[in-house]
């Protein structure tokens, strides 16, 4: 998936349109995880410093197609200026006379930040009037929006026809090279971890990559559907029990790759602070919410002896401390396994929390900015806010 960079349109002069994944958590009016502004930083610099104008659009939350201030993008680029160390222009306007009076009066190497996209309806919808007038502000266009790539909206997708070149940003580009590797071309041993609540969010996933990986470590509570399909007792643990037939199917045909938890850490109530055990059978009147310490030791064992690692999805129910440990083990594994020099590519939001809180973000060799972009992508589908940018 060869696409043009920022780094092959000369940007001097021009007005950059430049799509980035600002849908950051907002606390009290101001930015409480500035995860995803820092990580669209080099391509902003880029622009300014080579004299162009960064015209930066994004949006943020749901607000339903028309303005609401809860989700206004005004305090993120506060947030914006502090981080560049220059004045961001704040545009109350995505199009209109107050946008383009905004960027018309902009010199080289300023910064505007143009208000949520999505506070009009023609965002989602993908409306080409709405697209054109996006397009009317700039010259060329960056997409730089991994966690918006999958979605056919008008700032990521029907923009591309109205402007006169559409490239990658260097995130954009940094997602692309990372888990087109991992599909492409895996060092092997080749460990795919994935966790998370259901076997139905996952399971395109693990056809995919059931025929690369040499291993499949499952954990979190998908891997109880499986254990149920196998005819392991499973108390009250969260279960799907329309996809047992598939589990029971998937785990057959995978000829040994899949690797299910050994032992698991249970509750007898979806709380922190319930009477919680370490068991190999979940009894009645219990449920499991972490990996128990002999799985932690296998899955570390086989992490860390790969040489190319994809994670994605908790190993137990991480919002809660006392059932963090698991999904803790895993980052703590793919820090050491990339030590060891494993490519090791971490996404989903649990999971890159964990990674994060470690301390281990600048351990491992990519953190996916997109959790449903990164899983569409593994799943060999077309991302349309890629696809529609001009191929190298």
């Amino acid at each position: 998936m060869s696409k043009l960079t920022i780094d092959d349109v000369d940007v001097a002069g021009k007005r950059v349109l430049v799509r980035v994944d600002f849908n950051v958590p907002l606390s009290d009016g101001s930015v409480a995880d500035d995860t995803r502004i820092r990580a669209a930083l080099p391509t902003i610099r880029a622009i300014s410093d080579r004299g162009g104008v960064a015209v930066i659009m994004s949006h943020l939350g749901r607000p339903k197609g028309k303005p609401d201030p809860a989700y206004s993008l005004r305090p993120v680029a506060a947030h914006l200026q502090k981080l560049l160390e220059k004045n961001v222009t704040f545009v109350e306007d995505t199009v209109g006379e107050g946008a383009s009076a905004a960027v018309a009066a902009a010199a080289v190497g300023d910064v505007i930040l143009l208000e949520n996209t999505r506070f009009n309806a023609g965002e989602t919808s993908n409306d080409d009037a709405f697209a054109a007038a996006l397009g009317a502000l700039g010259d060329l266009y960056v997409n730089d929006a991994f966690g918006a790539a999958h979605r056919a909206h008008a700032s990521t997708e029907g923009i591309t026809r109205h402007v006169e070149r559409s490239v990658t940003g260097y995130l954009l580009e940094k997602e692309i090279r990372y888990l087109s590797a991992v599909l492409e071309d895996p060092e092997h041993p080749f460990v795919a971890v994935l966790g998370g609540a259901k076997v139905s969010d996952k399971i395109s996933l693990i056809e995919t990559l059931l025929p690369r990986v040499d291993k499949l470590l499952v954990g979190g509570a998908m891997s109880y559907t499986f254990l149920k399909a196998l005819g392991a007792t499973t108390g009250t643990s969260l279960v799907e029990d329309d996809k047992l037939e598939t589990a029971r199917t998937v785990f057959n045909e995978a000829a040994g790759k899949i690797v299910l938890p050994e032992d698991h850490v249970v509750a007898s109530a979806f709380d922190n602070e319930a009477e919680r055990r370490v068991v190999t059978e979940i009894p009645d009147g219990f449920m499991g919410l972490d990996i128990g310490p002999q799985t932690v030791k296998t899955f570390g064992r086989v992490v860390r002896s790969a040489r190319t690692v994809v994670w994605n999805g908790p190993m137990g129910v991480f919002e809660m401390s006392n059932f963090a440990g698991g999904t803790m083990s895993v980052a703590r594994a793919m820090a050491e396994a990339t030590t060891a020099g494993a490519m090791t590519v971490v996404g989903g939001g649990d999971s890159v929390a964990a990674i994060t809180q470690g301390g281990y973000d600048d351990d491992v060799s990519h953190v996916s900015t997109g959790g449903g972009a990164m899983l569409e992508f593994l799943e060999g589908k077309t991302l349309p806010g890629v696809a529609a940018l001009n191929d190298a």
